[in-house]
C-alpha cells in the first residue's frame, strides 16, 4: 500500500504511550528536511507505561520493523512508510507512527 515517508521527526509511539525514535537514519535522502529511515534501523522506545514483570512483561525498550515500502529504497535499503508494522520488545507489541511528512509518498 502507498504512504508516506517516515523521516527523523515523526512522532512514533508504543502502543503504552512510549516515545519512539530511531536509532540510524539515512542521510542521503531528506523530506521535509530530515532524513528519512530505513527497515534496517532498530527503534529505541522510552517511557512505556507498561509496569515491568510479574505485573506485565513490559515496558517496551526497543523495536524493529518488519514490513517497508517494497518500490522505494535509499543505498538498497527499503525505506519506512507511515503503514509500516513493528514490534516491540519484549512486549510483542506494535509501534503507532502518529505523524509523519506528508509531502512525499512511497510504495
Amino acid at each position: 500500500m502507498p504512504g508516506f515517508l517516515l523521516h527523523l521527526g515523526a512522532t512514533v509511539t508504543c502502543a503504552h504511550g512510549g516515545q519512539a525514535q530511531p536509532t540510524v537514519v539515512q542521510p542521503r535522502v531528506t523530506v521535509s528536511g530530515q532524513p528519512v529511515v530505513t527497515m534496517t534501523a532498530p527503534y529505541v522506545v522510552a517511557g512505556c507505561a507498561l509496569p515491568p514483570p510479574p505485573t506485565a512483561n513490559g515496558p517496551c525498550v526497543t523495536a524493529q520493523f518488519i514490513t517497508s515500502a517494497v518500490r522505494v529504497t535509499s543505498l538498497g535499503l527499503p525505506l519506512l512508510l507511515l503503514d509500516s508494522q513493528a514490534i516491540c520488545v519484549p512486549t510483542g507489541t506494535p509501534l503507532i507512527v502518529a505523524v509523519t511528512q506528508v509531502r512525499v509518498s512511497g510504495m
